[in-house]
């Protein structure tokens, strides 16, 4: 996935819905996202992943359970 703006209206929707962990835009184009939260959070924000912001273009979006990490806010980052 990956549009204008996409990465920083990530960031705005994880915090309004109260989820937490980061983005990163990858070299191929597409857009990573770590995330963690209760699973309801966790539901709405994988919903608006599949919207994206205003101008994106969703192609598609893989989901995988991970370890939990605690990040304690959601940010950007440009490399980890």
């Amino acid at each position: 996935m990956q549009g204008v703006y996409y990465r920083a209206t990530a960031v705005e929707q994880a915090k309004a819905i109260g989820v937490f962990g980061f983005v990163r835009n990858e070299k191929d184009g597409t857009v990573y996202i770590e995330v963690e939260g209760n699973e309801e959070n966790l539901e709405k924000f994988i919903a608006w992943c599949h919207i994206g912001s205003e101008r994106a273009v969703v192609e598609k979006v893989l989901i995988e359970e991970g370890g939990l990490k605690n990040y304690q806010n959601f940010i950007t980052v440009r490399h980890l």
